[in-house]
């Protein structure tokens, strides 16, 4: 099963509603770092709220697509983690997830947006050089 991903603007957006096995995640994770460097993306969002359970196999499919994506230095939000699924993600260690996680959806795109806008202002001041 192959897992839509959309893009609004510079953020790609993928909502995983069932459960992956091992192929299909790892097929997922292609397919997203695929569409990050074709799309030039700068963020993503990865909606899980529709999953009864994150289990420990999406979980390090999850990491080391962040840690992908952070190395491209493109940001990436795990939106819509329920409590256990929090947890879950926890027990890999924050700093080893390399993705920030969000209880909702809108949350997570405004957190991405934000990032976006502020990596813009230093982008931009680069480039006008000292005053």
């Amino acid at each position: 099963m192959r897992i839509p991903i959309l893009a609004r603007g510079r953020i790609l957006l993928a909502s995983i509603q069932v459960g992956l096995s091992a192929a299909e995640a790892l097929e997922f994770q292609q397919d997203l770092l695929a569409r990050m460097t074709d799309d030039e993306a700068l963020g993503i969002a990865i909606d899980v709220s529709f999953l009864d359970v994150l289990d420990d196999g999406l979980a390090q499919i999850l990491t080391d697509t962040a840690s992908n994506a952070r190395r491209l230095g493109v940001e990436l939000v795990i939106c819509g983690t329920a409590p256990y699924g929090a947890m879950t993600l926890a027990e890999l260690g924050q700093d080893r997830l390399g993705a920030d996680t969000a209880r909702s959806l809108d949350e997570g795109m405004a957190m991405l947006e934000k990032r976006m806008a502020s990596r813009g202002r230093a982008a931009r001041r680069d480039e006008e050089g000292p005053p």
